[in-house]
């Protein structure tokens, strides 16, 4: 009976010491969650500071709502590394898609939603106002990697596959563009559903009919509003008007050349003063620049570089592993980072035009900082299971070597003992005496073997004995 059952007892000993393996978050990406998080609440006090002071609103009004965000935003980010479970995700990305709608459109329900600046993107939440199209943009990555993931093969194959993934896209980037005008986040998503596309294996040739069908699309999107046209003029001449439509990108270009090299000084940025529209929110970049100088500008790019490249190589770590859903997740967000940060520090040096999107991390905004922190979440869950993944294999591993080794000793102890040599005795009791286990049989004739090499080489004469039978000691 207790052989039946030692398998079993051996598996689920098994299974208890694999369930107690645990994980290791991703050093190196939460360090550069840390400084670009640290960057940011240095910068939004230096560049707030006259805005809300000119408002009545006290010195470092702006700076208190902002350290809020970043500890409601860590609050979220260390919730998603010790709870959330990536496997769940997947499991309910159809209906977080179906969320990204819902909130989409709650924008538009009256006592929740909430204009500013001529455009309803806002929900109130009470404490903080909450803009849905951050949250659009992480709900749709997790989709779209759990789609990549369970359709690998048929979107590399089929067209109508691959086109069902831009479509979701495209129809979150219509709701964007008919109910909150938001065309950056419109082409943030769409060029974020495109690249992961691209890494999920579809060829690039059979992406140029679908894009090629929605430039024009944007294109008619742009021409249709008199305010876009006349940013994309005064993009290319913004001198052309510098008091006027071009106010926000001379005086941002006027912060960035008088930084120089090494910048001005932290606290000594003369376009936060009140010159510089949105100093503390969209153009952030350009008092920083100002402040700290070119140095200053490339030590921020190299942390995201850094942050970007760390992303990246978790993904593909999680591929390696065959864990696809957290590869994909890991594609999209790094593409996510990196394109509006490309975008916001394009802004903000004339290299684009004025859009309005956030230095991530870094610029002042609750519902940036609460889906960024998000994001950095998931990520590091991902590594805290990638890691346990790769400990869980090498102790399967060491387990199974072991049972490998355990499993080769009964099959040298149940090799044949030698007969032994007739016993000197007639007593029938001691002739009936149990044989001694193979191992300590084996045992026993290692340690004899051991004593006749060591001991002294000569003998006593044998004297031949014959075996008794029984009766007497007559044959």
């Amino acid at each position: 009976m207790n052989g039946r059952y030692a398998p079993r007892i051996h598996a689920e000993r098994q299974a208890i010491r694999l369930d107690a393996v645990s994980g290791r978050f991703d050093a190196w990406l939460l360090l550069c969650v840390l400084a670009l998080t640290s960057v940011g609440l240095v910068m939004v006090a230096s560049s707030s500071i006259a805005m809300a002071e000119a408002r009545g609103l006290g010195p470092l009004y702006y700076f208190y709502r902002h350290v809020l965000s970043v500890l409601m935003g860590m609050g979220v980010m260390l919730a998603l590394m010790y709870r959330c479970d990536i496997r769940q995700l997947e499991k309910y990305s159809r209906w977080l898609l179906l969320l990204a709608f819902v909130l989409l459109l709650l924008v538009w329900v009256p006592g929740i939603g909430h204009s500013a600046k001529g455009a309803r993107r806002w929900l109130n939440l009470g404490i903080i106002n909450f803009q849905p199209a951050e949250a659009v943009k992480l709900i749709f990555i997790i989709w779209m990697a759990s789609y990549l993931s369970r359709f690998s093969d048929e979107v590399k194959g089929s067209w109508l596959s691959m086109l069902k993934g831009l479509g979701a896209a495209a129809l979150l980037s219509i709701v964007l563009l008919a109910v909150q005008k938001d065309f950056g986040t419109t082409v943030l998503l769409l060029a974020t559903a495109a690249l992961m596309l691209v890494i999920g294996g579809v060829h690039l040739p059979r992406m140029i009919m679908p894009v090629a069908m929605l430039i024009p699309v944007l294109i008619w999107f742009v021409v249709r509003e008199a305010y876009r046209m006349d940013r994309l003029r005064l993009w290319l001449n913004p001198w052309e008007d510098p008091f006027g439509d071009g106010y926000q990108l001379t005086n941002a270009l006027m912060a960035v050349g008088r930084g120089e090299l090494w910048g001005v000084g932290l606290g000594g940025s003369v376009q936060k003063l009140n010159y510089l529209p949105e100093a503390y929110t969209d153009f952030i970049l350009a008092v920083l620049a100002e402040e700290f100088g070119f140095v200053g500008v490339c030590v921020l790019i190299a942390l995201y570089a850094l942050l970007v490249s760390r992303i990246l190589w978790l993904g593909l770590q999680c591929v390696q592993m065959r864990r696809y859903f957290p590869g994909y997740l890991c594609f999209g967000i790094a593409m996510w980072m990196a394109m509006q940060t490309f975008i916001s520090i394009g802004v903000n040096i004339g290299l684009l035009p004025t859009k309005g999107l956030t230095l991530p991390l870094v610029s002042f905004g609750g519902s940036s900082i609460l889906m960024t922190f998000a994001a950095m979440g998931l990520l590091l869950r991902v590594s805290w299971e990638l890691e346990r993944a790769r400990r869980q294999v090498a102790l399967r591993r060491e387990m199974t070597l072991q049972g490998r080794a355990a499993a080769q000793v009964p099959e040298v102890a149940a090799t044949p003992a030698p007969t032994p040599a007739p016993r000197p005795s007639g007593d029938e009791d001691l002739a009936q005496e149990p044989q001694r286990p193979a191992p300590m049989t084996t045992l026993w004739q290692r340690l004899n073997g051991w004593l006749s090499q060591s001991g002294p080489r000569h003998e006593a004469p044998r004297q031949r004995i014959e075996p008794s039978f029984g009766n007497g000691g007559q044959p």
